[in-house]
């Protein structure tokens, strides 16, 4: 009976479209006809509310997957930025076969909890390349961190990996003052890293990380990139090892 209802109502829609734009006038429902049908489908969707949900569920998918559309074209517009950036560190296997690049602030509740997803990857795949890219998006508190960290960077390379596991695994907000902690803690001087913030007025960094995000549909963290396809949110390393193990496969996160 639903099933009737429903290529009726189709049907119903179609009549009403087709009528509209039908040559001679003669084709088109006279006020009635157009009333009877528009209290009929009234009538059913209310009788009938989850045809809505079926509708909005199709129309969010529609979305989504016109997102990813766009998100796989901006990878392939900036691979270089994205995967080889001079600003980023990277951590695991620099000569890794596949790369995951995360998206992070260091004040997102989800990428605290994501970092032990970070961990749990690069302990059981040794042949995985991680980069990381600071997205400061949480206010002047993130903003402030970022300079201090990217000062860091500047100054110890080599030491950033413990200082993103010590800034991000930490209790505290992250902020300039909990941020110059943590680098003067791993044996960087405070003069040192105020000097380099002085220099880095323009912070071309978080500019080339900002509009890669805006190309790539990032409105929150952590958000990733495995492969050819943005990854939204802290979707555990599960899922991430799964597409990893795709790419290697099939060349796609998705065999």
């Amino acid at each position: 009976m639903a099933f009737n209802a429903r290529k009726i109502i189709a049907a119903s829609l179609v009549l009403l479209t087709a009528s509209a734009a039908a040559s001679p006038a003669a084709y088109a429902l006279d006020a009635k006809q157009k009333q009877e049908i528009g209290d009929f489908i009234k009538e059913y969707l209310v009788a009938n509310p989850e045809i809505l949900l079926e509708a909005q569920q199709a129309l969010k998918k529609k979305q989504a997957d016109a997102q990813l559309q766009q998100a796989e074209a901006a990878i392939s517009d900036n691979e270089k930025f994205i995967f080889q950036s001079p600003y980023d560190v990277t951590l695991g296997n620099p000569n890794g076969d596949v790369t995951i690049v995360e998206f992070y602030d260091y004040n997102c509740g989800y990428c605290k909890r994501a970092l032990s997803d970070m961990e749990t990857i690069l302990e059981k795949d040794k042949n995985v390349r991680f980069v990381l890219k600071e997205l400061p998006i949480l206010g002047p508190d993130s903003m402030a961190a970022h300079k201090v960290s990217t000062a860091f960077r500047a100054i110890a390379p080599e030491k950033y990996g413990d200082f993103h596991r010590a800034l991000l695994g930490g209790e505290d907000r992250a902020n300039e003052e909990t941020a110059m902690a943590v680098a003067t803690g791993l044996g960087v001087s405070e003069a040192d890293m105020r000097k380099k913030m002085a220099e880095n007025t323009q912070d071309d960094a978080v500019k080339e990380v900002y509009t890669l995000a805006n190309s790539l549909g990032i409105t929150g963290t952590p958000s990733y990139v495995v492969g050819k396809e943005a990854v939204y949110g802290a979707v555990g390393a599960e899922e991430i090892e799964t597409k990893v193990t795709n790419v290697r496969t099939c060349g796609k996160t998705v065999c």
